[in-house]
């Protein structure tokens, strides 16, 4: 599974973006994507998951009701719409898949832990 994150940028506080994430490979089978981010010198935080089969969700607590995940099954495509940015949304932003259908709950998912496809990352500052 190869994983491909694009949509990142330069974002004024309050404004919104949205994030995309492409996965491509034969085979392509895995049960959830999860979104995480990471700043320099701080540990990777699970933003978001989705459940690719029924499309189920699961926030953390800093980005529920600002942040949407959701998911074109047939583009192979998952989405992470953030509003309300605020400056500790800043990041580098990644999506991970899971392969091994190891991420049994969507709360579960918010744990880097269970996945095992990685993307590149695509960064989020902000112009404040």
């Amino acid at each position: 599974v190869q994983l491909v994150e694009s949509g990142g940028g330069t974002a004024q506080p309050g404004s919104s973006l949205t994030l995309s994430c492409v996965a491509s490979g034969d085979g392509l089978v895995y049960l959830a994507i999860g979104w995480f981010r990471q700043v320099p010198g701080k540990a990777r935080e699970g933003v978001s998951c989705i459940n690719a089969i029924d499309g189920s969700t699961a926030y953390a607590d800093s980005v529920k009701g600002r942040f949407t995940v959701s998911r074109d099954k047939n583009q192979h495509t998952v989405y992470l719409q953030m509003n309300s940015l605020k400056p500790e949304d800043k990041a580098g932003y990644y999506c991970a898949a899971d392969s091994g259908y190891k991420v049994i709950t969507v709360i579960a998912g918010l744990q880097e832990r269970f996945y095992n496809y990685w993307g590149q990352g695509t960064q989020v500052t902000d112009s404040s």
